[in-house]
């Protein structure tokens, strides 16, 4: 990924809560610079005043969108023609749509097609065809769930989240495969990078690790070793799948 790349904010103000906005944007910033940040919606609709002061303090713009016709997504419609202005400018390197809306995912394909980064926030309810659409997509319960765990570290508790499954097992047997040397071994940040672009949404804090390898080391069909770096003092990761005899299995 190149650094320092530009990134839009777009967020859907209709069809994101309010709450953790703060996560949000700390989480984007990690992808890139956002430079620029609007947010769309009605703000004449008494259900928006709990993101205005939010807006003040993340310098966010807020984009106003009247509701011209009732059951029809106005905000959506401004989202989409704003986001194809920005791309024709030639002033950012990547998008991050913050929805739980499946009605952006041409929109999301369509940045892609055009070289674009697209990162996708959202709710676990967020539709799969908008999930696969995005190079990356984080969920917003995951960012909650870390920012409380920061704030009490000691009511951290596993059992809220996600379990692995054989699905995603299966996912990391298959990269690991497609990038194995004669031996088996590849490179660990290959294998996360692959994985992603099969699964956008696969994310170790989803299972309550923060990196992917305590996760793997934690379902025990995987051999880890650790190799001198010449280019750096931290070492390289490498991972293997392990005999099919030895494979634990799971729901």
């Amino acid at each position: 990924m190149k650094e320092n790349i530009n990134i839009a904010v777009l967020i859907d103000g209709d069809n994101i809560p309010s709450a953790n906005v703060k996560e949000m944007m700390e989480e984007i910033a990690k992808y890139g610079n956002p430079t620029l940040k609007r947010i769309y919606g009605d703000w004449t609709k008494p259900g928006l005043n709990k993101w205005k002061n939010l807006l003040l303090e993340n310098a966010i713009t807020p984009i106003q969108q009247y509701a011209y016709t009732t059951g029809k997504n106005a905000t959506d419609s401004a989202m989409i023609i704003d986001a194809m202005d920005i791309l024709y400018s030639d002033k950012v390197d990547g998008f991050c749509l913050v929805s739980s809306d499946s009605d952006f995912t041409k929109l999301a394909t369509r940045l892609r097609e055009a070289g674009m980064l697209v990162i996708g926030i959202g709710e676990k309810k967020t539709p799969n065809p908008f999930i696969i659409a995005c190079d990356k997509f984080i969920y917003i319960e995951i960012l909650r769930k870390q920012s409380e765990d920061k704030a009490d570290p000691k009511e951290s508790n596993k059992s809220s989240f996600d379990k692995i499954t054989n699905k995603e097992i299966n996912v990391i047997v298959s990269s690991i495969n497609d990038l194995s040397d004669e031996e088996g071994w590849a490179f660990l940040g290959d294998v996360g990078s692959l994985i992603q672009k099969k699964r956008p949404n696969f994310d170790s804090r989803n299972y309550g690790f923060e990196k992917l390898t305590p996760l793997i080391k934690s379902i025990g069909n995987f051999e880890i070793e650790q190799r001198e770096n010449s280019k750096s003092k931290h070492k390289l990761i490498f991972v293997k799948n392990k005999e099919k005899r030895n494979s634990k299995s799971r729901n």
